[in-house]
Parts: C-alpha cells; structure tokens; sequence
C-alpha cells in the first residue's frame, strides 16, 4: 500500500471556523412534500401552505438575496415539522436580509412557535430584534420542542442573534444549534442590549461547533454573553464553539436568584477568547461541569468565575486560562482542580488568529489532566486516548513518524489562504493528487510525475478542503495520514 499525506487548507478565508472544528452529520430525511423557491413572494406562498396543511412540509430555497419589505409569516404552533433551508448547502448561496438594525418594518427572519423546526444552509440577519426567535409559550399551547438550526450565518441584528423567549409554563426542549456563525461584521454590535444566543427556560439544549464573532458592545454596559442560558434553563451541553472577540464568553444564569439560573450542565472543549469580561461565568448555576476549555480574557482578570450562593456543586477542572478561577462572590461552592493559568501565549498555534491549539508538549499541560467520564474527545473531535489526557480544549496529536517522512520529502504548499492557485512542490515520482471537501467527496483527480505542480481552485467556494496525495512506491507498506493546519 502506498503512502498517504494529507495537508489541511483553507480557500478564499473567512471565519468560517466552525466547519473546521468536527464535521456535522446531514440533515435529517424526511418524506414530507417539498416547495422550491426563488423569490420573496413564493416563499411567502409556501410559508402559508405549510400553514395550510399543519406543517410536515420542506421548502427549499433557490441561490439568490431575498431582501424582506415586511415579516415573513409567524411559524405557528400547527406548523410542527416544517424544514427550511437553502438548496446548495453554502450558506453564501442563499441570503434573507431584512431592511436594517434601525429600521422596525422587519423585526425578525424567523419567528417559531412550531416543534421540530429546522433551519439550515443560508446566511440570515440585518433585522430589527432578533433573525431567529423560537417561541415556547404560544398563547400556552405550545413549547417549540426539538429545534435544528444548522450551517445558518447569523449576522448584524439590533438584538440578540437566536433568542429562545420563555412565558407561561412552557419550556423549550432539546434544541440544537450546530455548526453556525454568529458575527456582526463590523466587529461590533450597534448597542449593549444585544447577544448571540439567549435563552429563556430551555431544557437539554445542545449549542455545539459554532463560531461568534464581535459580540461586543459600543458603550460603556457590556453586551450579553456570546451564548446564555438562564431563568429556569438546565441540562445545558456546550461544547467545541469558538468565541472570537466578544464582551462575554459562556454564561449560565444572571444573578443570584434561583429562578433566574441554569441548573446543571456541561461546558467543554471550547476556544474562548473575550475582549472585556469574563470567559465562563456561572451565575445560580449549580451542579455545573466546565471541562476542558481554553479561554484567554486578556483584558479581564478572571478567565472563569463562579458566584452567589446559589452556585453549588460545580465541577471546574482540566481548563487552560491566562485569567484566575475564581468564586467572585465567596459564596458559591464546588470543587476546583487541574486547570493551568499561563502567562506566555506562545503556547498555541496562532493565539492573535484566535487558534489555541497547542504546538508541541508544554510541561504541565501535556498528560497533565485529570480523567473525566464526560470527556472523551477535545476540540477537534479527535479522541483523547491517552490515561491522562492534556488540559485545555486540544489534545495534542503524537504522531513521531511525520517528521523524519516530511524532511526526507520536503513537501511544501504555497500560498495559503489561497485564492484561486496553490502550488506543491517536493513532490516525488509516481503520484496521486486529490481534493477533497470535509465529507470525504473528490472534487479532482490529478496524476502527474513532476517534483513541483500548481493547482487552480477558484471554481470551488470558499471553505476548508483536503488534499491527498498518494505515493505509489511500494517500498512503504503504511499508510500515513499527516494533518497540516495551515493558518488563515
């Protein structure tokens, strides 16, 4: 069998880092009818079909910008199972903007009261609220259980970016929010009362490989958290989201009431990084497990806190900060141990790009950590196979071929981002080139016998990609797979 090198690279880059964390699995299949649409107006109509006929409906969005002069149709509590998404699967494809942050003519993208709703694919925001809210109060009829939005751009809204509102006796159940951006694009919101996902009495929410951008706030009040769940939320599993540049990171609660707090929960194996407040915070939040993140808060002295008495039974361990953990409020209670607060940065990959993988063992911090049953894999969703596994959200990767085959190689790839051309040079006789996209799919097949080749994929669109090459010379029996994050 030949050898095999893989080498990771980003096209045409963007933060579009959340795809590049741990894939996410396909869409579910339904037999549900389907509408296409192309314009406003259709969507309009297939909205009010789906409402006709109870939901259990799919409508599919055509490649364009649907630009909104008023809302779209409230998503009622009989439009259970309706799916929408854009039909290319590039959330660049499709894009529903309203008419602005200061303009209340278009207050929302999305407004849902339906079970098993699903939203993916598109690129949505520019609204006066929120592009998104789910509903779990619906005139007490309804409670918005089991929502999937994914693959969805959120950006530029006046309020918080996916609002979960709460009222009556209702509660929103097991929703998943996966491998979506959150961004204002000005890197920076237009007021404090705003946020990227806010949750009101939501119960088993999975928040997971997702990227926020700029949540940060123009005045002097700090805008919300880049993801909150309080008042009466539980059961909570945050985890492999990067946070780039917000006021706040992850919080459960607000205060020390107990009905205005998260209880349980589990937050791991997140790259936080916040500009003026902490990075995890723990407010009425008892019963809380943080595991395994990386949260840098260089302009704020405590990378994790926990406070009030109604923050008990916290579980904080095996976390790289540069800030202290700490009870801010010597009133909460819990167990604190083998986290590393660290003072040179030069640790990780690219720490100003926000990458905090780790670049080689560090005393203290490789094999360092504490076994924890509710962590098996870091990050990158690679396993954390080792007896102790290393603190922080990335398990560094042994791999002690790689660079004895790599200096006998001398394979390089130039430039990277890449535009339109990349070119490999090093490369020996008798070999095979392929790009791949993250599930695996061949995009291009090249054979070709020169030590030095140039490749052009400005045809594909932006994104992380893979290239393969594979070495037909007998002499090696493995096969080796060698990862290169080449750093946008």
């Amino acid at each position: 069998m030949g050898r095999i090198i893989v080498l990771l690279l980003y096209m045409l880059a963007s933060y579009q880092l959340s795809s590049a964390q741990c894939d996410c699995p396909p869409l579910p299949q339904n037999a549900f009818p389907s509408d296409t649409v192309s314009t406003v107006g259709e969507l309009q109509a297939a909205l009010s079909a789906a409402n006709s006929s109870n939901g259990q409906r799919n409508i599919i969005l055509m490649p364009g910008t649907y630009v909104l002069n008023t809302n779209l149709l409230f998503i009622s509590a009989n439009m259970s199972d309706l799916t929408i998404r854009g039909i290319t699967g590039n959330t660049e494809d499709v894009i529903i903007k309203g008419q602005g942050w200061n303009d209340n003519s278009v207050t929302h993208i999305f407004n849902v009261a339906a079970d098993r709703f699903t939203l993916a694919d598109m690129t949505i925001g520019h609204v006066y609220y929120h592009p998104v809210q789910i509903h779990s109060n619906n005139n007490g009829v309804n409670d918005a259980d089991d929502c999937l939005i994914q693959n969805v751009r959120f950006e530029d809204a006046k309020e918080q970016l996916l609002k979960v509102s709460a009222g009556g006796d209702l509660y929103s159940d097991r929703g998943v929010v996966q491998c979506c951006v959150f961004e204002f694009t000005a890197g920076i919101a237009y007021q404090y009362y705003t946020g990227g996902i806010d949750a009101h009495r939501s119960v088993d929410w999975i928040v997971r490989n997702n990227t926020f951008i700029g949540i940060r706030s123009p005045e002097a009040d700090l805008a919300e958290h880049a993801i909150h769940f309080w008042r009466e939320c539980s059961g909570t599993l945050v985890e492999n989201n990067t946070i780039i540049d917000c006021d706040r990171g992850i919080g459960f609660g607000l205060g020390g009431s107990a009905v205005d707090g998260h209880t349980g929960g589990l937050i791991r194996n997140n790259f936080v990084h916040t500009s003026r407040d902490v990075g995890i915070g723990l407010e009425g939040s008892p019963n809380t497990k943080v595991y395994h993140n990386t949260v840098i808060t260089g302009d704020y002295p405590r990378s994790i806190e926990y406070r009030f008495a109604t923050t008990s039974g916290v579980h904080i361990a095996n976390n790289i900060t540069d800030g202290s953990i700490s009870d801010r409020s010597s009133g909460s209670s819990g167990t604190v141990e083998s986290n590393v607060q660290i003072n040179d940065l030069q640790i990780f990959a690219d720490a100003a790009s926000y990458d905090y993988h780790l670049t080689g063992p560090t005393d203290g911090i490789t094999n360092a950590g504490i076994n924890l049953s509710d962590v098996t894999d870091d990050f990158d969703c690679e396993n954390r196979s080792d007896n102790q596994p290393d603190i922080g959200a990335d398990e560094l990767v042994s791999t002690p071929d790689v660079d004895i085959f790599l200096e006998n190689q001398a394979i390089e790839l130039w430039p990277n981002p890449v535009t339109s051309t990349f070119t490999i040079g090093g490369l020996i006789s008798g070999y095979t080139i392929e790009i791949l996209n993250q599930s695996g799919n061949v995009y291009e097949t090249i054979d070709e016998g020169s030590e030095t080749i140039t490749i052009d994929i400005s045809n594909l669109p932006s994104g992380l990609y893979f290239v393969r090459i594979t070495h037909s010379d007998q002499e090696y029996s493995e096969v080796l797979s060698v990862q290169l994050i080449l750093k946008t």
